[in-house]
């Protein structure tokens, strides 16, 4: 898995728009995050702060130290509790859990086929049975060669076969900061895969 800790010390990167993602922002106003909430890949933060502000036990985690630095000031300047950790989302050590509710947007598509099957797995073990794991990746339908990995709903399906249930997938976008000083955001076509954990 590639080192990202680099881009947060070097600048914004393109996904940390600063805010939660829109597609997970009705799961939130429509009560789906409950419980305990992981935010896997969390960044500098925006979906466990959401959790948090909800009054949710909620936890983050990233590789990325200088990310889970600027997640921990905006918790503090937020006045939000909130959890984060240094650590390796292909483990998951050290976070705790079992989690009711996982939060994933733009982890799993930075893996290679065996880092996927390895992330399940640590996923699995860290959430509760009947706990939900929202996901929101690159698609393919996105156009293009640039970014992450696409993905594919039978690639999404086939890696949550064992111990899952997917429960929904559906178009949504990531909403990305553009990549240059001119023009608006991105929204780049994603899928957003609702998966229960049996």
């Amino acid at each position: 898995m590639t080192s990202f800790d680099s881009m947060y010390r070097d600048a914004t990167p393109p996904w940390d728009i600063g805010r939660p993602q829109g597609a997970f922002v009705p799961l939130a106003e429509a009560g789906a995050l409950r419980g305990s909430v992981l935010d896997v890949g969390c960044g500098t933060g925006e979906h466990a702060l959401l959790a948090a502000g909800l009054g949710l036990s909620a936890t983050g985690v990233d590789s990325a130290p200088t990310a889970i630095a600027r997640a921990e000031d905006k918790a503090r300047a937020r006045g939000l509790d909130a959890r984060f950790v240094v650590g390796d989302a292909l483990t998951l050590d050290g976070v705790g859990g079992p989690f009711d509710t996982v939060l994933d947007c733009g982890l799993f598509h930075v893996f290679d086929d065996a880092e996927r099957t390895r992330f399940a797995a640590a996923l699995h073990a860290v959430t509760a049975v009947g706990g939900r794991y929202f996901l929101l990746c690159f698609s393919d339908r996105q156009p293009g060669d640039w970014g992450p990995r696409r993905v594919t709903q039978g690639e999404i399906r086939a890696c949550f076969a064992d111990g899952w249930r997917v429960d929904e997938i559906v178009p949504a976008v990531i909403e990305v900061l553009p990549f240059n000083d001119h023009g608006e955001e991105w929204a780049v076509e994603s899928w957003l895969a609702t998966i229960t954990r049996r």
